[in-house]
């Protein structure tokens, strides 16, 4: 089999990443202004660096969102997407179907971060998140019980930036921006799920590989019950679905 090159193309950012006989090759993330030029410059740049000649390609697809569950062993779940916004699409006894999502995401804490911290570089907003205190930020339960409710541990957020002032740090702020974005997700398919059985939610795109998923999630699954799993590769799931798609298709032929 030839080289099949998946590519997700997003709102800031494309993902590309190739699949062959050997398995999973070369993954890649390009900005640019506009989807289109992200696009070509993506699939230039990624047979460019790799020395990959077209007559290697055997087929390249593309997709925007979506069948991102390929490599997933769970049999019933809900993919998450974080990308500068967030769909859902639910994988339930094989059945797939795109659920919505929430306009929340990437693109927010980039947005918020413009306004409230003067940058958009994810990566420091990340690193000054890393040293800010989001209990500085965001009021608890603790903050207005002086025990746990059922269901409700004392460090669940009550209200997030509930504690926010005009004296708080850009660290903490950072810490809030993200936290809160991720806790809207996270609940946001979880009340998704509600008239489902699925307990299972595979989170993908580049917020996914934040270190505060560490944080804000295990919470949310005692709090629920359910499980939140990152795969490998998250930040390119849909791209490497889409590559998939194809290889399947070939098998069954």
């Amino acid at each position: 089999m030839g080289m099949v090159i998946g590519i997700d193309v997003g709102g800031s950012t494309t993902k590309i990443i190739g699949v062959d006989g050997e398995g999973i090759k070369h993954p890649m993330i390009v900005k640019a202004t506009d989807p289109i030029t992200s696009l070509f410059g993506a699939f230039g740049k990624y047979i460019y660096d790799n020395n990959i000649s077209l007559s290697g390609i055997e087929k390249v697809m593309l997709t925007g969102v979506g069948s991102a569950h390929y490599g997933s062993q769970l049999k019933n779940l809900i993919v998450v997407s974080m990308g500068t916004g967030t769909s859902f699409v639910k994988v339930e006894d094989g059945k797939i179907q795109h659920i919505g999502g929430i306009g929340i995401g990437g693109g927010t804490i980039q947005g918020l971060s413009r306004l409230l911290l003067k940058t958009h570089d994810i990566h420091q907003v990340v690193e000054m998140a890393q040293k800010g205190i989001v209990e500085n930020i965001d009021l608890q339960i603790k903050d207005i019980c002086n025990a746990a409710l059922p269901g409700l541990p004392l460090n669940a957020t009550a209200s997030t930036f509930g504690k926010a002032d005009s004296n708080s740090s850009l660290e903490d702020v950072a810490a809030g921006i993200i936290h809160m974005v991720l806790q809207s997700i996270g609940q946001s398919v979880i009340l998704a799920a509600l008239n489902s059985s699925i307990k299972d939610f595979v989170l993908i795109g580049n917020l996914a590989k934040l270190p505060q998923c560490k944080e804000v999630f295990p919470i949310m699954e005692d709090m629920y019950q359910c499980h939140f799993l990152i795969p490998e590769y998250a930040q390119y799931r849909t791209a490497l679905g889409a590559a998939l798609a194809y290889v399947h298709q070939k098998e069954k032929q």
